[in-house]
């Protein structure tokens, strides 16, 4: 019905109602078609469209009595479905006939003969009955009531009573003179194949879709040896698509404007199709075109154009390599054809557009490359789902946070296209937010299920958020609805943690658990989505086991990589785990994170008195560090901030009080207390003989801030080392 519905009304009555006998045949796999009409004066049944039968067959039944047994006369006389095993004289299995229904009652009868034995099932019938109401439809409503007049007058047969295609073709081939050409193409199994290509067209998604579908179910039915789609974008013709042409007659018409005077852009000026039958008359029409003609090597060509929306976005030519006519027949099929073509075009470009940007977004937001920190090194893995067209709403990401500790993320937003996209965004951004400002791992997911709440209740995802510190060697982490990380010690062993009971992010609010894992130095941590490791032919518990044995063999046996890299590793684990990428039915992320540990030598801690001495005893143990660790350079500095940091304690806080400093790719300064009282940099009036402190702070530090701690705060600073 696609195809019939996709006609425009440009069809003349007599082509109209053969393209509904022949939607008819293709519908339910008939041998032939008929469509009779009832004489409003004789009450007898005209032939008026033919499909799939020759002039002998279809002139039998060019005439019935109101009062006949067939299965038309009996449809149209009923106003009921019929069905009957007689093929009416043909070899068909039997005859399936619904009645046209006017306004007054049946008005005739659509017949198929059908080539399976048995009546039509309950889906063909109803298919049978919507183009018998499209065809009386497009008739147009019946005459007013008619008064005999005793007399008779003849009026001239339907163009399409008696028209066999095979025949036509036969006869096109003689008259050129051109015999080898002629190939008989049963109309049952062309417009079959017409009804393919609508519901190819119907489950089209990207613009390659619709090119694909119509190279392969246009061409073959015609006889066609090439075809060329050509799209509208600022005012030039682009190529989207094309077949049977070479790389040089290609790039000779790519770009082409608007203004040229083409045949192509002929079309798309007057909204109609132009059928070219020989390249003299193509030259005869457009003599600029004779190079290119003789560098497209073809002979006659079918020049559709695409109008969807009221508006011309493109044309398709269809070409063959030797001279043709085209019947009437076949000029109506490829004109219905190209307003379907246009209408899936025109949705297939809506969806390419928005499909870019969402991969473009996607593209923006995942890390470019991971960033090799003090605490780990990192390797990552993204896959698309192979059989999708649409992206998904996996993320990953490496954040580093003060004291070299670093922060770990994987998640997966349910679903897929733009709005996934966009809330993978939002809660990339959100979680680098709350990571800066030190709120524990199971506080940030509370959050983030805030976030997901506010987009409504079908938003839904799955995050693990884990923290690593190199001075600890312990990893803290909190999941929602996420598998934990897989641990791969240095010598292969794997631990997996027990999955958390915590459901994704907007199912629930509970609040989330926080798990510790202690990590010998060396240690791989495995992320992933469940793409990688759930499909139709494994759970995802089995997945999760075949990944940390994947990831021991890599890091440890022979397929470990000769470079140590993570990338490599990952290269390795996915071949393993999805060995066929293109069957995979989501998107998947593989994410390894080679665990390091801050030397103790690297590390200097203090226990501070709780009074206004802590400021001095901070300076002589900041001047002894530093001489030890050759790093005098920053004694000035260290002590200003050590001082700053250890005094707004004395003055505004509480508590033991302790110095930790840091030797790494910077310096890193720490003090903590007991109280919660975050500091912060306000604005000292000339007069006021403090409030300058903190502004000494961040004018002399590479960055500095606050992280909370069950027991209180810590104030850390960081400066770079001078080379």
């Amino acid at each position: 019905m696609r195809l019939l519905e996709a006609e425009n009304g440009g069809l003349s009555v007599p082509a109209a109602l053969a393209l509904a006998v022949q939607q008819a045949m293709a519908g339910v796999g008939g041998l032939g078609g008929l469509l009779h009409h009832r004489d409003v004066v004789s009450g007898e049944l005209h032939l008026v469209a033919v499909g799939g039968l020759g002039p002998g067959f279809s002139e039998a039944w060019a005439k019935m009595p109101e009062g006949g047994r067939t299965p038309p006369a009996r449809a149209a006389r009923s106003g009921a479905d019929i069905w009957s095993a007689d093929g009416m004289g043909t070899h068909a299995s039997g005859t399936a006939a619904v009645p046209l229904l006017g306004a007054d009652g049946p008005i005739g009868a659509l017949s198929v003969l059908m080539a399976r034995p048995g009546p039509p099932d309950e889906e063909q019938w109803s298919f049978l009955a919507s183009v018998a109401a499209w065809a009386v439809a497009r008739a147009g409503p019946a005459d007013g009531d008619t008064t005999s007049t005793g007399g008779s007058r003849r009026w001239p047969a339907s163009d399409h009573l008696g028209e066999e295609p095979s025949a036509d073709h036969f006869d096109e081939a003689l008259i050129a003179g051109r015999p080898d050409e002629v190939q008989a193409v049963p109309c049952s199994e062309r417009t079959f194949r017409m009804g393919e290509l609508t519901v190819a067209l119907a489950e089209a998604v990207t613009s390659l879709d619709v090119v694909r579908a119509v190279q392969e179910r246009v061409l073959p039915p015609f006889g066609a040896d090439g075809m060329l789609v050509e799209v509208i974008e600022r005012n030039r013709l682009h190529i989207l698509g094309s077949t049977g042409y070479s790389r040089e007659f290609l790039e000779q018409i790519e770009g082409v404007p608007l203004t040229t005077h083409t045949a192509a852009t002929g079309v798309l000026y007057s909204r109609t199709p132009d059928f070219v039958e020989s390249p003299k008359e193509l030259l005869r029409r457009y003599p600029e075109l004779e190079s290119l003609m003789i560098t497209s090597a073809k002979k006659a060509w079918a020049m559709l154009p695409l109008i969807a929306s009221g508006r011309s976005i493109g044309c398709c030519v269809v070409s063959f390599d030797r001279e043709r006519s085209f019947s009437e027949e076949q000029r109506t099929l490829l004109t219905a054809l190209s307003a379907l073509v246009a209408q899936a075009l025109e949705r297939a470009r809506l969806y390419d557009a928005e499909h870019a940007r969402a991969q473009k977004l996607q593209r923006g937001l995942l890390p470019r490359t991971l960033p090799s920190l003090p605490a780990v090194s990192a390797g990552a893995r993204y896959l698309p789902a192979g059989q999708s067209d649409e992206v998904g709403g996996d993320w990953y990401d490496v954040i580093p946070l003060s004291s070299d500790r670093v922060a770990l993320v994987v998640g997966d937003v349910m679903g897929h296209g733009l709005a996934e996209a966009v809330t993978m965004a939002r809660l990339r951004t959100a979680v680098r937010t709350l990571a800066d400002l030190g709120i524990p791992p199971d506080e940030l997911l509370a959050h983030l299920g805030d976030l997901i709440r506010d987009l409504g209740d079908d938003s839904y995802a799955t995050c693990l958020y884990a923290e690593y510190d190199p001075v600890t060697r312990i990893c803290a982490f909190s999941t929602a609805g996420h598998p934990p990380p897989i641990v791969v010690r240095p010598d292969g062993t794997v631990v997996r943690p027990e999955p958390a009971a915590d459901p994704p992010l907007g199912a629930a609010d509970p609040p989330f658990g926080t798990h510790e894992l202690h990590l010998p130095e060396g240690s791989l941590l495995v992320f992933c989505t469940d793409g990688l490791v759930e499909s139709a032919t494994r759970d995802i518990y089995e997945g999760l086991d075949q990944l940390g044995r994947s990831v021991s063999r890599a890091a440890t046996g022979s397929s470990r990589p000769s470079s140590g890299s993570l990338d490599e590793l990952c290269d390795t684990v996915v071949s393993d785990l999805l060995p066929d990428r293109e069957h995979t039915d989501d998107d998947a992320v593989l994410f390894v994170a080679r665990t390091r540990s801050t030397p103790d030598r690297d590390v200097a801690s203090f226990s501070l008195s709780d009074g206004p001495q802590a400021a001095g005893e901070a300076r002589r143990h900041v001047r002894e560090q530093l001489a030890l660790w050759d790093l005098s350079d920053l004694e000035v500095t260290t002590e200003l901030v050590v001082s700053e940091l250890v005094g707004n304690v004395v003055r505004h806080a509480s508590g033991p009080v302790r110095l930790r400093l840091l030797r790494s790719r910077t310096l890193i300064c720490e003090v903590y207390d007991s109280s919660p009282t975050t500091p912060r940099i306000r604005r000292a009036t000339s007069t006021d003989e403090g409030g300058r402190g903190l502004q000494l702070v961040a004018a002399v530090s590479q960055r500095w801030g606050t992280r909370f701690l069950p027991e209180g705060k810590c104030i850390w600073s960081e400066q770079t080392l001078v080379s």
